[in-house]
This record gives structure tokens, C-alpha cells and sequence, in this order.
């Protein structure tokens, strides 16, 4: 490789390695800063896309009880994240966990706060998440807390990324945000740093299983207006969302995207990809959307009786396969036990 190369990626690192120090020093002076004054409870969100005042309103049915991930923008952290053509971008964003109903004048609100954030950074920066550094972001008069706020900051990012904290090595005591599916880059889609997508293809999901397995492109667009989430708008978490949606992860194969047959005008609709099949089911599905929305998964009766008959075929399958496997293996012993017989005689 020319030194000249070596040289701009060796700067190129060094410039990375100052920025996550710096943006270290800011996730730490933000929790500070909010543990003096508690932000309002009035959070601003995104601003909504122009178009989407023309956009029809939802229709009347079951799905005006659905309730989307909450994506609030209080006080500014800024991150830098990379654009597909390799160029950093600053993004100033952090989120604000809670209703904004809710007050944030609650001291272990704002820790979790902190902390939801904290965990947020070291998974985009791809850093070990240590529970020395989380007890260092927490106020040391909250340590007795520590539990129920690191328990309640990991809920909130299950729901809005589909993403569970694990730990991954105990004598450490390190920690990882890992993707409810297997999409590339634990969640990332593509390479490089960034946040899981995984939360917005379950709850596309959901989307398109409550409306009969099946959902069309405008109905899935309606869905995701109400995230704040508009095509040809780039997004600051999912990138261009039409893209990720119909190309990207239709190339992965966890969504379909076809044509309506014999539509005229052409129109579009959404399905189950066979990844999406392989690596979950309706149940884990009504599961997500039975914690975003507070609720347990039998709120949505027909969806849920579905699941249910779902999980019975497959208990049912499983014992096939298994008394198959079993028979197969009594024959195999059968057979071998009488050709030992029959040498012992000979």
C-alpha cells in the first residue's frame, strides 16, 4: 500500500479516536447538565415533513389504537455518523426516553435518561459497554438505584431499536446491545458505525401481520409518517428510509415488495421476507408491539389466536420430526444389535 495511503488512514483514525473522546466528554457534561436541570417536559420532536399534511388519514379501524415508537429530540449530544459515500456527518440528536407527558423533575427519570444515551453511544461507536463506566454516568447518590435504572433505560431501547442489553463477559462485566434479528452489523444494515434498524423492520412487521399478513405500500408509509418517518427525506437513524425498505432489506430478504396483481394504476404492498420467517414469528412480533404500545400480546385477539395456532403447528412439526428422528434411531440399534448377534454366533 503507497505510504501516502497509509498516512491518510492513519490520520483518518486519529481524527475518529479525538471525535470519540470529545463526544465521551459530552455524554458525561450532558449528564451533568441535566442532572442540575431536569429538561422540560415539553421536548421538541422532529419537525413534521411538509408533505405530510397531504397525506389521507388513517382509516378507521383497529389501527388507531397503535401506538408508534416515541423519537423525541430534547437537549443536543452531537454524533458523528457515516454517510454512504464515506463522509462523516454530524447529526445533533439524543433521546428522551419517556412520554412527553411525563416530567423529566424526577431524579431517576433523568438517570435513566443519561444512561439510555450512554448505551446508545457505545453501541454506534462499537466500544464495550463495562458496568463500571454505566455506574460512573449514574450519580453515585443513585447507585442504590442502579438495577431499576439500568433495567428501565434498556427497556426503552428494546422498543425503539428492538435491541436487548446482554452481557457478554461476566468477568468484565461487559455488556452489548444486540439486534432482536440478525440483520448485517448486529442491526447496523451496513458497514461501518450507526444505529440498529432492527426496530423499524419489526414494527414494519407488525404492520404488515396486523393487516392480514399482507400490508400496501400506503399503509405502511401512513405508519411510518407517524415516527417521523417520510420517504425521500433522509432520516437520522434509518439513512433514506425508502431505500432501506425497498431495496435493502428486500435484498436481504426480510421484507417482499411486489406489485399488486392487476393493479391499474401499479401499486405496491409489503410481506414477510423468508428471513423474516426464519429468524421470528408472529408471536415474538406481537410480543414488540405488545411492549411499544404497554399492553400484552392477547390485546390483539384475532393476531394473537393466529399466533397461537402458529406455535401449535410448529410444537406439533417439532414432535414429528422427533418421534421420526426416533423411530429412524430404534431401527439403526434394532439392526446393528442383530448383526452383532449373529457374528457372536458365528
Amino acid at each position: 500500500m503507497p505510504r501516502r495511503h497509509k498516512s491518510k488512514r492513519h490520520n483518518n483514525q486519529k481524527r475518529q479516536r479525538a471525535q470519540d473522546e470529545v463526544e465521551s466528554r459530552r455524554i458525561f457534561e450532558a449528564a451533568a447538565t441535566m442532572e442540575e436541570e431536569p429538561p422540560s417536559s415539553s421536548s421538541p420532536v422532529l419537525e413534521d415533513d411538509p408533505e405530510s399534511s397531504s397525506a389521507p388519514e388513517t382509516t378507521s379501524t383497529a389501527q388507531e389504537s397503535w401506538r408508534v415508537p416515541p423519537i423525541y429530540i430534547p437537549s443536543s449530544v452531537a454524533f458523528h455518523t457515516s454517510s454512504e459515500d464515506g463522509q462523516d456527518e454530524e447529526y445533533s440528536w439524543s433521546y428522551e426516553v419517556l412520554p412527553p407527558g411525563n416530567s423529566c423533575s424526577d431524579p431517576l427519570s433523568v438517570e435513566v435518561t443519561v444512561l439510555e444515551k450512554f448505551l446508545l453511544y457505545k453501541y454506534r461507536v462499537k466500544q464495550p459497554i463495562l458496568r463500571e463506566d454505566m455506574l460512573n454516568i449514574v450519580n453515585e447518590r443513585y447507585h442504590r438505584h442502579f438495577a431499576d435504572i439500568l433495567k428501565k433505560a434498556s427497556e426503552s431501547i428494546e422498543v425503539l431499536f428492538a435491541a436487548d442489553l446482554k452481557e457478554v463477559d461476566s468477568t468484565r462485566h461487559s455488556y452489548d446491545l444486540v439486534s432482536k434479528l440478525k440483520l448485517p452489523n448486529n442491526g447496523r444494515v451496513r458497514p461501518g458505525r450507526g444505529l440498529p434498524k432492527t426496530g423499524l423492520l419489526m414494527n414494519i412487521l407488525g404492520v404488515i401481520f396486523l393487516n392480514g399478513n399482507r400490508a400496501s405500500e400506503k399503509e405502511i408509509w401512513e405508519f411510518l409518517n407517524a415516527m417521523r418517518v417520510f420517504p425521500g427525506r433522509k432520516h437520522y437513524i434509518y439513512g433514506e428510509p425508502r431505500k432501506l425498505i425497498t431495496k435493502d432489506l428486500v435484498k436481504l430478504k426480510y421484507l417482499e415488495y411486489r406489485q399488486v396483481r392487476d393493479s391499474d394504476p401499479p401499486c405496491y404492498e409489503f410481506l414477510w421476507g423468508p428471513k423474516a420467517y426464519a429468524e421470528t414469528n408472529k408471536m415474538e412480533i406481537l410480543k414488540f408491539w405488545a411492549k411499544v404500545n404497554d399492553t400484552v400480546p392477547s390485546a390483539f385477539t384475532p393476531q394473537y389466536e393466529e399466533a397461537l395456532r402458529e406455535e401449535e403447528e410448529r410444537a406439533q412439526a417439532r414432535g414429528a420430526a422427533w418421534a421420526g428422528t426416533g423411530t429412524r434411531g430404534r431401527k439403526y440399534s434394532m439392526a446393528t444389535s442383530t448383526r452383532v448377534s449373529t457374528t457372536s454366533k458365528l
